[in-house]
């Protein structure tokens, strides 16, 4: 009876038990209830009945601890607990920290509310509108999460508050990749065989890293989920953790999103005081924004609308095709002055800056050099363009592809100091002291540098720099954005196929030195500044010139090897031993020179010796085509000319008279003359004066405008007479016998300006007997009216004879004529005839010089002025 009795007792306390589990078990999974907030989404179960994580499961004691004041359901006891754990894991918790298996809880109700948009009820409420907008069609029942994901697709549509919440649970997936159902599903295989060492929250990076082995529809969905996540860097937890500091320091009121901070990030990169980590982070995922144009999402967003209107295509379309994509990057790239977009233009400034700093950024570059790259530059680590710097160092052993892509990169990067990154970090002092106020873009800040080179206070960095890019733009007209687009059309009028069509190819200065043999045919002023401009490079430094260079590079190692290039010193050193020069280099080297004397800004020496003369005399006068220099010559005897002015113009003088193609007239005008009468001579130029000695041979035959401009330079030979000159040897003898020495401003010293020239033309006029060389020469300077009676002495002589004849036939017994001496003699009345039309001219005279005098006629002025080089 007593064991029954115990039975019973025990069964009973059995049955209360299990009752009492019962219910604790009811109270632990209340009763399922189903959300159906967006009805095209599908209706879903919510977790633990309320569609938030069990506050009576292995979180309970967490929740005490941390979010006792926060009441359970819709998310809110998970978004409570999910603030805690980022918080420990930033060190910032004291105390109790979130369990292991509260987090493990935790994460498996955020992956089954990952499937369906109503169990996320805040996403849900905060979407119903945005989801009948733009994602009515997706069905989570039937994909599940394929509306989560059509929102995020239309982030940039998405209201505020659908946003915000669209942004929340694409941090907790940045989290832990399990809360995006597709890309979990699609990637946990590839995890658990590839990455089961990772540490969680890394399984993606370790993915990225074995992408080759990765299954195609995880590779799609990490490609995805890399597309969403890149504009914000709050969504890249690597990027974030190890920028986090630097974005404090260089960022710090830049609002994440759209791509704000880690654009703002690239521009700091290069600052003192920015983190190496963050950089090579930095680095690496501008690098998979550049090889896939699909997450370059600030470019996307700003360019989509001029993609369509200015490049005829549309981001799917670049998408899809390959070849449509780089058309159209360099199409925005080429025409970006005219894209209507400020943010787009912005953008592909900062992709071409990208790309002037690292060879990853710049995608055809990068692709077209990789195995040269890798024979070259293989122990180069990327960044601060030493990649490019060392393909450009080794560009004559380029494979032509490679050289190519080279080439074409430099061409693109010729625009702007923002593009021509080892300049602008070279010179950052100069940039913001000499240039502050010059803005950026069409090479300005460029040519301001190249303007200060001869600034006592800029730095040797910098000069050696700019000078460097000032040698590399010589090499051909593209790369010199300037004068390329001044010069466009000239270029096409004028040079036409003067390069090589073979991509890569440069034109080794062919145009550049077109333009100058052909500047005076340029119409635009613009073009013409450019080609000056290009012209004072070249004299200042003979790398410059690029066929010089290569013509004169062996002599330039024999006799200039310790010169310094710059400020003319090798052009001078080559000058200065031109007897020993190569034919080709002394050629090249005596041409440059020949151009000099064009104008007078391209001799500085000069320029600065005759400033003050230039402002009295020639003050009006526009300088090219050696008008300046012909001035100044012109006033060469003026009582208060400088000594030190008038000793450079006669050096001028004197290679003048040793070689033609110093004289810009003559160049100019007797071209086809040259070619004509004296091709041999041509062959011989030594600045012996023979082309112009062979001009002055076959005078009568030149055409008019060169006998004008050969009777100036022989006139100003003569009057600027020095024993020895090439061009006036042949009346050394003469000048001895015929000019006394009183001509000569002191025994030994050249004659005074216009002594022998006016002393030898009066010997001609009085018929003494002069050389025929000389007598020549002479005849050449003399003007064209009063050359007549010398050139045809005949005519003369035939008059007298017949005024000898009809005085005969009149039986005149007094002699008129004498033919022997071929002068007129007059006497009885013819004297007297002519003694009263003397009184008449002299009367005449008379009253005109009263006229004049007393102001009742304007005065004339005797000026002697050159007029299409003829005096």
């Amino acid at each position: 009876m007593r064991a029954t009795l115990l039975a019973l007792l025990l069964g009973a306390h059995i049955l209360l038990a299990c009752a009492g589990e019962d219910r604790v078990l009811a109270e632990q999974k209340p009763a399922a209830k189903t959300s159906n907030i967006i009805p095209s989404a599908g209706p879903a179960e919510l977790y633990s009945g309320n569609g938030d994580v069990s506050a009576t499961g292995e979180c309970a004691g967490d929740i005490k601890a941390a979010c006792k004041d926060v009441s359970a359901g819709e998310g809110r006891l998970a978004l409570c607990l999910t603030k805690r754990i980022r918080a420990q894991r930033q060190g910032n918790v004291v105390g109790r920290k979130v369990s292991s298996k509260c987090q493990d809880s935790l994460a498996a109700f955020k992956m089954d509310r990952s499937k369906n948009i109503n169990k996320d009820v805040p996403l849900a409420k905060a979407c119903k509108d945005d989801v009948a907008k733009l994602c009515k069609s997706a069905n989570d029942n039937t994909l599940p999460g394929s509306v989560a994901g059509c929102l995020t697709d239309n982030k940039p549509k998405l209201t505020a508050a659908c946003g915000a919440e669209v942004f929340r649970t694409q941090q907790e997936v940045a989290e832990d990749y399990r809360f995006d159902y597709k890309l979990y599903t699609a990637c946990k295989d590839d995890v658990a065989n590839l990455c089961s060492d990772a540490e969680k929250g890394d399984e993606l990076e370790c993915l990225a890293e074995k992408r080759l082995q990765v299954s195609w529809e995880c590779q799609n969905q990490m490609f995805r989920n890399e597309k969403d996540s890149g504009d914000d860097i709050r969504l890249s937890t690597r990027l974030f953790n190890k920028c986090l500091t630097d974005q404090q320091k260089f960022c710090k009121d830049v609002e994440p999103g759209h791509m704000r901070v880690q654009e703002c990030l690239e521009d700091n990169v290069e600052e003192s005081g920015f983190s190496a980590e963050c950089k090579s982070e930095l680095e690496n995922v501008i690098a998979k924004r550049v090889a896939d144009f699909r997450l370059d999402i600030a470019l996307r967003e700003a360019c989509e609308s001029d993609l369509k209107d200015t490049c005829g295509t549309s981001l799917k379309e670049m998408d899809e095709d390959d070849k449509r994509k780089k058309d159209a990057l360099n199409c925005l790239t080429q025409y970006r002055e005219e894209l209507k977009s400020d943010k787009c233009r912005a953008e592909i400034h900062r992709r071409l800056s990208r790309a002037a700093r690292d060879i990853r950024f710049d995608e055809v570059l990068a692709s077209s050099c990789t195995e040269d790259r890798s024979r070259f530059c293989s122990d180069i680590q990327p960044g601060s363009a030493r990649v490019i710097r060392c393909l450009q160092d080794n560009r004559n052993n380029l494979e032509s592809k490679c050289a190519a892509a080279l080439f074409d990169h430099e061409v693109k990067m010729a625009e702007d100091i923002d593009f021509k990154f080892p300049m602008k970090r070279a010179c950052a002092w100069e940039i913001s002291n000499f240039c502050k106020d010059i803005p950026h873009g069409h090479a300005r800040v460029v040519r301001c540098l190249e303007d200060k080179l001869d600034d006592t206070d800029m730095s040797k960095e910098c000069k050696d720099e700019v000078m460097k890019d000032m040698n590399r733009m010589s090499q051909d007209f593209r790369l010199n954005w300037r004068l390329n687009h001044a010069c466009d059309s000239e270029i096409q009028k004028l040079c036409p196929n003067r390069c090589s069509s073979v991509p890569g190819v440069t034109c080794g200065g062919l145009v550049l030195q077109c333009l100058q043999d052909k500047q005076d045919n340029i119409t635009s002023q613009a073009c013409q500044d450019e080609v000056f401009y290009y012209e004072l490079m070249e004299v200042t430094d003979f790398r410059n010139d690029v066929i010089l260079a290569e013509a004169c590079r062996n002599d330039v190692d024999a006799y200039c090897k310790d010169v310094e290039p710059g400020e003319g010193r090798v052009h001078q050193c080559l000058r200065y031993n031109r007897d020993k020069l190569s034919e080709q280099c002394r050629n090249e080297e005596m041409k440059l020179a020949a151009l000099e004397y064009r104008d007078i800004r391209l001799r500085p020496k000069l320029n600065k010796l005759c400033s003050e003369e230039k402002a009295v005399y020639c003050k009006d006068v526009k300088p090219g085509k050696a008008r300046v220099i012909k001035c100044l010559m012109e006033n060469m005897a003026q009582p208060n000319f400088g000594e030190e002015c008038k000793e450079e113009l006669q050096k001028r003088e004197d290679m003048m008279k040793s070689d033609y193609r110093y004289d810009v007239g003559v160049l100019t005008n007797c071209e086809s003359d040259v070619d004509t009468y004296c091709a041999e001579a041509k062959t011989k130029l030594r600045g012996n004066a023979t082309v112009l000695k062979c001009l002055v041979a076959n005078f009568k035959n030149l055409a008019e405008q060169c006998q004008s401009e050969m009777s100036r330079a022989v006139r100003l030979a003569l009057w600027d007479y020095k024993p020895g000159a090439a061009l006036t040897t042949a009346c050394d003898n003469d000048v001895d016998t015929q000019c006394p020495r009183g001509a000569r401003s002191r025994s030994g010293a050249v004659f005074t300006i216009g002594a022998v020239g006016r002393c030898l033309s009066k010997a001609l006029v009085e018929g003494k007997r002069l050389e025929s060389k000389c007598r020549s020469l002479v005849l050449v300077a003399a003007p064209k009216d009063a050359r007549v009676y010398f050139d045809h002495p005949e005519s003369t002589s035939a008059l007298i004879q017949k005024i000898a004849q009809v005085q005969q036939a009149a039986g005149l017994e007094s002699v008129l004529v004498d033919a022997d001496s071929s002068t007129v003699t007059v006497t009885g009345w013819v004297a007297l005839a002519c003694i009263i039309s003397l009184i008449v001219v002299f009367v005449g005279g008379a009253v005109l010089l009263y006229k004049r005098l007393v102001g009742a006629e304007k005065p004339h002025t005797l000026t002697v002025s050159y007029k299409n080089g003829e005096i």
